[in-house]
């Protein structure tokens, strides 16, 4: 063995040794040639891919091997050849979802498995007890089940307290009545004589438009006025004749008493002022009573179904309102009896909003038509969601089935007018008790509650289409689908259905429209705290 080393300084040294090679096994001969081939440089890059890669090959084989319990049918099929795909796997494990869901499917809904509350009661109980498949599809329909029961039973009830929020009546309009009675009682003006004497003549003179409210609701009843008015070319050429009942005459009349309206004239009369014969006061309380009956036999048929709720069954319980067995909504099939000095009135229903001059209605021809009503309203020709005769009459029942198309649609009740003289001459109030009596006969079964549906068939060809334009309905309905500018665009704005402008349900999307010709400013408005 030989050293060299420099005289500059220890920089290199050399070993060098004629018999290193001598002495030693031949495998060590072969490893030091070895380690002379791969340098040291290429260890280190070698060594951190095997870190790296190691790690990765023992979880993904653990994953697989955990896998393999509940997934593969066997561990083979796990480390195989798809070692770094799980494509297999994932794929029968869709196919035994998929045949476990329709195992589930077609079970129904009687499921004897434990109804599980939540997400994670489903996920606490499918890794404690460690169930297959199968098992997590029944665990999971039971769970959606229970869920969809609650949600139904929740909207429901919802329904039902919509529906019975829709029959009060405010505190706010109690107290408006009250105080306008009490005004009666001690204030001279309240008590003035409407219309004043020199208007009195107007009331039957037929160069005038005439305009008749049946109604019981001061508030309403001062809207419709007001709108009317300002929306008027000619005020001064409108007449109205509001009808109310007893108890709400004086209120009524304290209110057009101290808030005359400029140009137009207002009659308040009450049904007490009216002298009918003793034929007439029969049949209308066999009217109502027929009426009541109907109402009674609808409400025991609905009480005794379990519907379930479907988006629209709203409109079954709507017959129900008190509307339905209101004398004032009723009394309008006797416009000819309360109006005989008359021959063409605009009957106006309370909740209604005038928005466009109306006097050109007056002037239309209805083809010796008795009544002039919108169709189709909004949304189109042979278009009316909700107002179709199936709606209103009992299809099941052969007569209605044999002599009317259930996909007619029907004519809004609302904003009319009548040709008094033409429905004189068809003796269409005789034609309407006419088939109360065969509803009678028939065991109530005919329709369902309500003034519109024996007014379809009682004036049955005798109804006159005009312009959709004329009326907009259904603005009381929970969801309304009137486009904007249809609303902007009609004559009359109609809030039919339960959600009224006056009620807390009102919808504010539209409420605005009728709350605009509301009277804030007046001292019993503000007394009573109507707000809007």
């Amino acid at each position: 063995m030989k050293f060299y080393i420099s005289t500059k300084g220890i920089k290199r040294l050399t070993i060098s040794s004629s018999d290193a090679g001598k002495g030693l096994p031949e495998t060590s001969k072969s490893t030091t040639a070895l380690s002379r081939r791969i340098p040291s440089r290429t260890l280190l890059p070698v060594a951190l891919v095997l870190g790296i890669v190691l790690p990765f090959l023992f979880v993904r084989i653990a994953f697989l091997v955990l896998e393999s319990t509940t997934a593969c049918y066997s561990t083979l099929d796990c480390i195989g050849w798809r070692f770094f795909s799980g494509a297999d796997t994932s794929l029968k494990l869709r196919e035994e979802l998929s045949r476990a869901l329709l195992e589930a499917n077609k079970a129904g809904n009687n499921i004897n498995e434990e109804r599980i509350g939540s997400f994670n009661e489903l996920v606490k109980e499918m890794t404690s007890k460690r169930q297959d498949v199968r098992a997590f599809a029944f665990k999971t329909k039971a769970m959606l089940l229970q869920m969809e029961h609650k949600v139904q039973s929740a909207r429901q009830r919802e329904s039902i307290y919509w529906h019975l929020a829709s029959h009060g009546v405010p505190k706010s309009l109690h107290c408006l009545c009250l105080k306008l009675a009490e005004e009666y009682a001690v204030n001279s003006l309240a008590r003035s004589r409407l219309p004043p004497p020199e208007y009195v003549t107007r009331l039957a003179d037929s160069s005038f438009l005439h305009l008749v409210l049946l109604t019981d609701n001061v508030l309403a009843a001062s809207v419709v006025v007001s709108s009317t008015i300002q929306n008027s070319a000619n005020p001064e050429k409108l007449v109205f004749h509001i009808v109310t009942d007893k108890k709400t005459y004086t209120p009524m009349h304290a209110w057009f008493a101290t808030n005359p309206v400029k140009s137009a004239v207002v009659e308040v009369k009450g049904l007490h002022q009216y002298d009918w014969s003793q034929e007439a006061n029969v049949e209308v309380k066999e009217m109502l009573e027929i009426h009541r009956l109907i109402w009674k036999q609808y409400y025991n048929n609905l009480k005794g179904e379990d519907f379930e709720y479907d988006g629209a069954h709203t409109r079954y319980l709507e017959p129900l309102s008190p509307s339905s067995l209101s004398l004032l909504n009723h009394l309008r099939v006797y416009i000819p009896e309360l109006f005989p000095d008359l021959n063409k009135i605009v009957f106006l229903d309370d909740d209604i909003v005038v928005q466009h001059d109306i006097s050109s209605l007056w002037e239309l021809d209805l083809n010796r038509k008795v009544v002039g009503a919108v169709f189709n309203s909004w949304c189109g020709d042979d278009c009316c969601p909700g107002n179709k005769y199936s709606n209103y009459l009992n299809f099941s029942h052969p007569y209605i089935s044999s002599h009317f198309d259930h996909d007619r649609c029907a004519w809004l009740y609302g904003m009319n007018i009548f040709d008094i003289e033409a429905w004189r001459r068809t003796n269409m109030t005789a034609t309407y008790h006419q088939w109360l009596k065969l509803n009678l006969e028939s065991g109530l079964a005919l329709w369902s509650p309500g003034v519109l549906p024996p007014s379809l068939l009682a004036f049955e060809g005798h109804v006159h289409p005009i312009d959709p334009s004329w009326h907009v309905a259904g603005l009381g309905y929970q969801y309304p689908e009137v486009h904007q500018e249809t609303l902007k665009d009609a004559a009359v704005i109609h809030f039919s259905g339960p959600a009224k402008p006056w009620l807390e349900i009102g919808l504010p999307e539209v409420r605005r429209l009728w709350n605009k010709h509301v009277n804030f400013s007046n001292k019993f408005i503000r007394k009573c705290r109507i707000m809007g």
